[in-house]
């Protein structure tokens, strides 16, 4: 349930200027963990721009999702370097034990995201997956169930 309030005051932070909107989107973003459909009239009529401006910068930026993510977004690095030092067993790894696939990316209580990412610029300390802000390096498949079951009782703090 999106609450209109907490995303007019949004728009309040960023002066309610239509050339603020990739800000606007953004803190919105962070709020919900995506783009909620019914944000886009809002925001055409509060900002005085199209509802199609408003979708394609959302649909144009990558870090923008029009699908709710979890708690904990975990990308993994599929990169050269991580590909090499085996990134795809962890991935696997990740899916079986939420029970995701390439399709279903998050879970249905919104605890977890995973997703496949080109390169997190880490190479050094491939492979490596990313959880909210966090890089955890030299990962393995059973490293990952270990995180997993770490962020699962609460003792690795969201970003």
């Amino acid at each position: 349930m999106v609450d209109m309030e907490r995303v007019e005051s949004i728009v309040e932070e960023y002066g309610g200027e239509s050339r603020q909107v990739i800000a606007i989107l953004q803190a919105i973003q962070e709020e919900y963990h995506y783009l909620p459909r019914e944000i886009f009239t809002y925001l055409s009529k509060r900002l005085g721009i199209s509802e199609a401006q408003i979708y394609s910068v959302a649909t144009f930026y990558e870090n923008f999702s029009l699908e709710p993510k979890g708690k904990y977004v975990i990308k993994v690095c599929d990169g050269t370097a991580c590909h090499v030092r085996k990134s795809i067993p962890i991935l696997q790894r990740l899916r079986e034990q939420l029970g995701l696939s390439e399709q279903k990316i998050t879970t249905d209580d919104l605890l977890f995201t995973v997703e496949t990412v080109s390169c997190l610029g880490a190479c050094g300390l491939a492979p490596v997956i990313m959880v909210n802000d966090v890089v955890h390096p030299a990962m393995t498949p059973d490293g990952a169930v270990e995180l997993l079951e770490e962020l699962r009782a609460g003792e690795v703090a969201p970003l």
